[in-house]
């Protein structure tokens, strides 16, 4: 095998692509990017009934959203194309065959209702039915017919499978997180390689595929770990050096009970999905993080955390940071609890990290759908700066900032009614004049002028500044008034307090 790190995401195009594929895409990416090596897209659709439209377009997209770019796939062809698994159908016949020369497999003429009895049958007995080496010798195939019947019906047109013959002994296999592991192989059933349709299973046109493309190491999901002893077998029976293996682990649900599912994300309120998804047949949408308001770089952090530790104190990490930090040694082998709050932390804390005018420019266009007014994206860069730290989404800044474009409509009722009596309307008229009297209208300029202005009067404080806070945002939430003032400009500091003295004094 070449010593070149060439590893691969080989999703089905089914639906809509799940967090823990997109987790899956991202481990390889980062081995290989930490090892200099290629990462490749490779769509495996030779199951056509299950196809679903627009399913390898949401793979693309999802891995391009979340910076983790294939470096061969579809519409990146490189010397071991095509990438999809049905434009390559024409040469897995002739490997299937291969296996049946050398004595692996065979050729099984089983009807669907022969098999449906034996399962019956099996069932009537509390039995398992399993098709292996207990019992191949009862069916029809080509080990129980002779030759030329067996080429006297491929000929007439006879619809056959062909099944592995998996050779009876103990197998031991090393998996890169697992470490070793030991198989029965009589435990085994004779898996069909190649169906009536004339297209592979999963199972053979994986193993054809990953040693044409020279993959070196297989890095896939848990849930495959009891297909290796057949791929192992595989490997062996064609003489190809087998790849490196590395089950992930799962990605369990907040409970820690079960894989994560759709189900789950709709009972607790999350997405299970990195981009909205429309079902194409039903119409049904599913929520998707990118909608949801998450940010790629977030994407990423939470993803990396979902089964694999640097080892260290450190959480925040770029992609290039998990490049130099990532290793298979890392990677758990126990579930990995989906925590939906440390997500919106992940979140919260790239939110903060992002420069101002992007998350002003994402600030913009949300108010521009609200159809507000927001002067200009300067000034929007400026409001998103003050008040970001304390926001998850863009859409909570409206919410911690709509008071820069807005005048409150309404008064928080409990602070309002604590903060304004009989005496504040004479205190505001006179904050008034202090303002309009005041040349600096900077924030520095305003809070020396009316706090000046308290300590002549010999008044307490929040006389004045929790009337002032009232007035200019509806609440006491906000960051310095004096900021606030300054930002709206004094004309509509003292139209806000006019109308609060109007509707509370």
């Amino acid at each position: 095998m070449s010593t070149d790190v060439r590893v691969r995401f080989a999703p089905s195009p089914t639906g809509p692509l799940h967090i823990g594929g997109l987790r899956t895409a991202l481990f390889n990416y980062l081995f290989a990017k930490r090892h200099n090596g290629t990462f490749i897209l490779r769509i495996e659709d030779t199951d056509q009934n299950r196809y679903v439209e627009g399913a390898e377009n949401y793979i693309v997209d999802a891995l391009n959203w979340c910076e983790i770019p294939f470096d061969e796939g579809p519409g990146k062809e490189g010397k071991y194309g095509p990438y999809r698994q049905s434009e390559r159908k024409h040469m897995y016949s002739a490997y299937a065959e291969q296996l049946v020369n050398k004595g692996a497999a065979y050729y099984a003429f089983d009807t669907t209702e022969e098999l449906a009895q034996a399962r019956t049958t099996a069932e009537a007995k509390k039995e398992t039915f399993i098709y292996n080496h207990n019992n191949r010798l009862t069916f029809t195939n080509s080990l129980t017919l002779k030759a030329d019947e067996v080429q006297k019906r491929i000929l007439q047109g006879d619809a056959y499978t062909i099944r592995f013959k998996p050779e009876l002994k103990t197998l031991n296999m090393f998996d890169e997180i697992r470490k070793g592991i030991e198989i029965d192989t009589s435990l085994l059933d004779d898996k069909v390689l190649f169906k009536s349709d004339g297209m592979p299973t999963y199972h053979l046109a994986n193993v054809v595929d990953d040693h044409l493309m020279k993959i070196s190491h297989v890095i896939r999901g848990e849930e495959w770990l009891p297909s290796m002893a057949l791929h192992v077998l595989l490997y062996e029976s064609f003489d190809w050096e087998r790849p490196k293996f590395a089950h992930l682990p799962l990605i369990l649900k907040p409970t820690g009970k079960g894989k994560l599912s759709k189900r789950d994300g709709d009972k607790m309120g999350f997405s299970v999905f990195p981009l909205e998804w429309k079902d194409p047949t039903s119409g049904e949408i599913s929520t998707g993080f990118r909608e949801d308001g998450f940010l790629p770089e977030a994407m990423v952090n939470i993803l990396a955390f979902l089964g694999w530790n640097p080892g260290s104190d450190q959480e925040i990490f770029s992609v290039q940071e998990l490049i130099t930090a990532f290793s298979l040694e890392k990677v758990n082998s126990s579930g990995a609890k989906y925590d939906p709050e440390k997500a919106k932390w992940f979140q919260q804390q790239w939110f903060v990290h992002q420069d101002n005018a992007v998350a002003g420019a994402a600030f913009a266009k949300a108010l521009q759908e609200k159809n507000i007014s927001y002067g200009s994206e300067d000034y929007v860069c400026i409001v998103t700066g003050m008040v970001k730290e304390r926001a998850v989404f863009t859409e909570d800044l409206f919410e911690l900032a709509g008071f820069f474009f807005e005048a409150p409509k309404t008064y928080d009722e409990k602070n309002a009614k604590k903060a304004w009596n009989e005496a504040t309307n004479e205190i505001m008229s006179k904050v008034i004049k202090v303002i309009k009297a005041t040349e600096d209208d900077s924030a520095a300029g305003l809070s020396a002028a009316i706090k000046g202005w308290i300590t002549s009067e010999d008044m307490s404080f929040g006389k004045v500044m929790m009337p002032l806070r009232i007035a200019l945002v509806g609440s006491l939430m906000g960051p310095d008034v004096f900021e606030i003032a300054s930002m709206v400009g004094k004309n509509e500091t003292v139209n806000r307090i006019e109308t609060a003295m109007q509707k509370l004094g």
